[in-house]
């Protein structure tokens, strides 16, 4: 895949984070609770993926694989689980913009740490003077946009 399709993509999937937060937050009061929301919410991902699945006819999965897999394969699931809860819980709250920039906080500090050791079956990249700077600015952003 061309790098600036890579780029495209990745700029719609983070456009679709706040859409994600905020329908889902909506949903949650709609259902009287925001775990229902996350319940419906991660139902209607399932139905989604079972259907581009089907279209584009993946074949079935390596179950026997799942037996010497690590225990943090899992942690996807339940990161999801947890973001989706928290997200249409504070996004009323924070507000769309504070709460994203929260996240990306949050998605930057942890990626140094998973390149630089080299977590969950990651290769390890030491982070560059300029990668660390990048995030230091949006840091520095994100504590001057939050006290706004």
């Amino acid at each position: 895949m061309p790098f600036f399709i890579a780029i495209v993509l990745s700029l719609l999937a983070g456009a679709a984070v706040p859409l994600q937060a905020g329908s889902n937050a909506r949903l949650g009061v709609l259902l009287g609770h925001p775990f229902w929301a996350t319940a419906m919410s991660l139902c209607v991902s399932g139905a989604a993926i079972a259907v581009v699945m089907l279209l584009i006819k993946v074949p079935r999965p390596n179950a026997a694989a799942l037996l010497g897999a690590p225990w943090w394969v899992w942690l996807g699931g339940l990161a999801g689980v947890f973001y989706i809860t928290v997200a249409l819980m504070i996004v009323p709250r924070l507000g769309a913009l504070n709460f994203i920039m929260a996240v990306v906080v949050g998605q930057l500090l942890i990626s140094v740490l998973m390149d630089y050791f080299g977590l969950l079956g990651l290769p390890r990249h030491t982070p560059s003077l300029q990668k660390l700077i990048g995030v230091s600015v949006v840091l520095a952003g994100f504590f001057i946009a939050s006290r706004g």
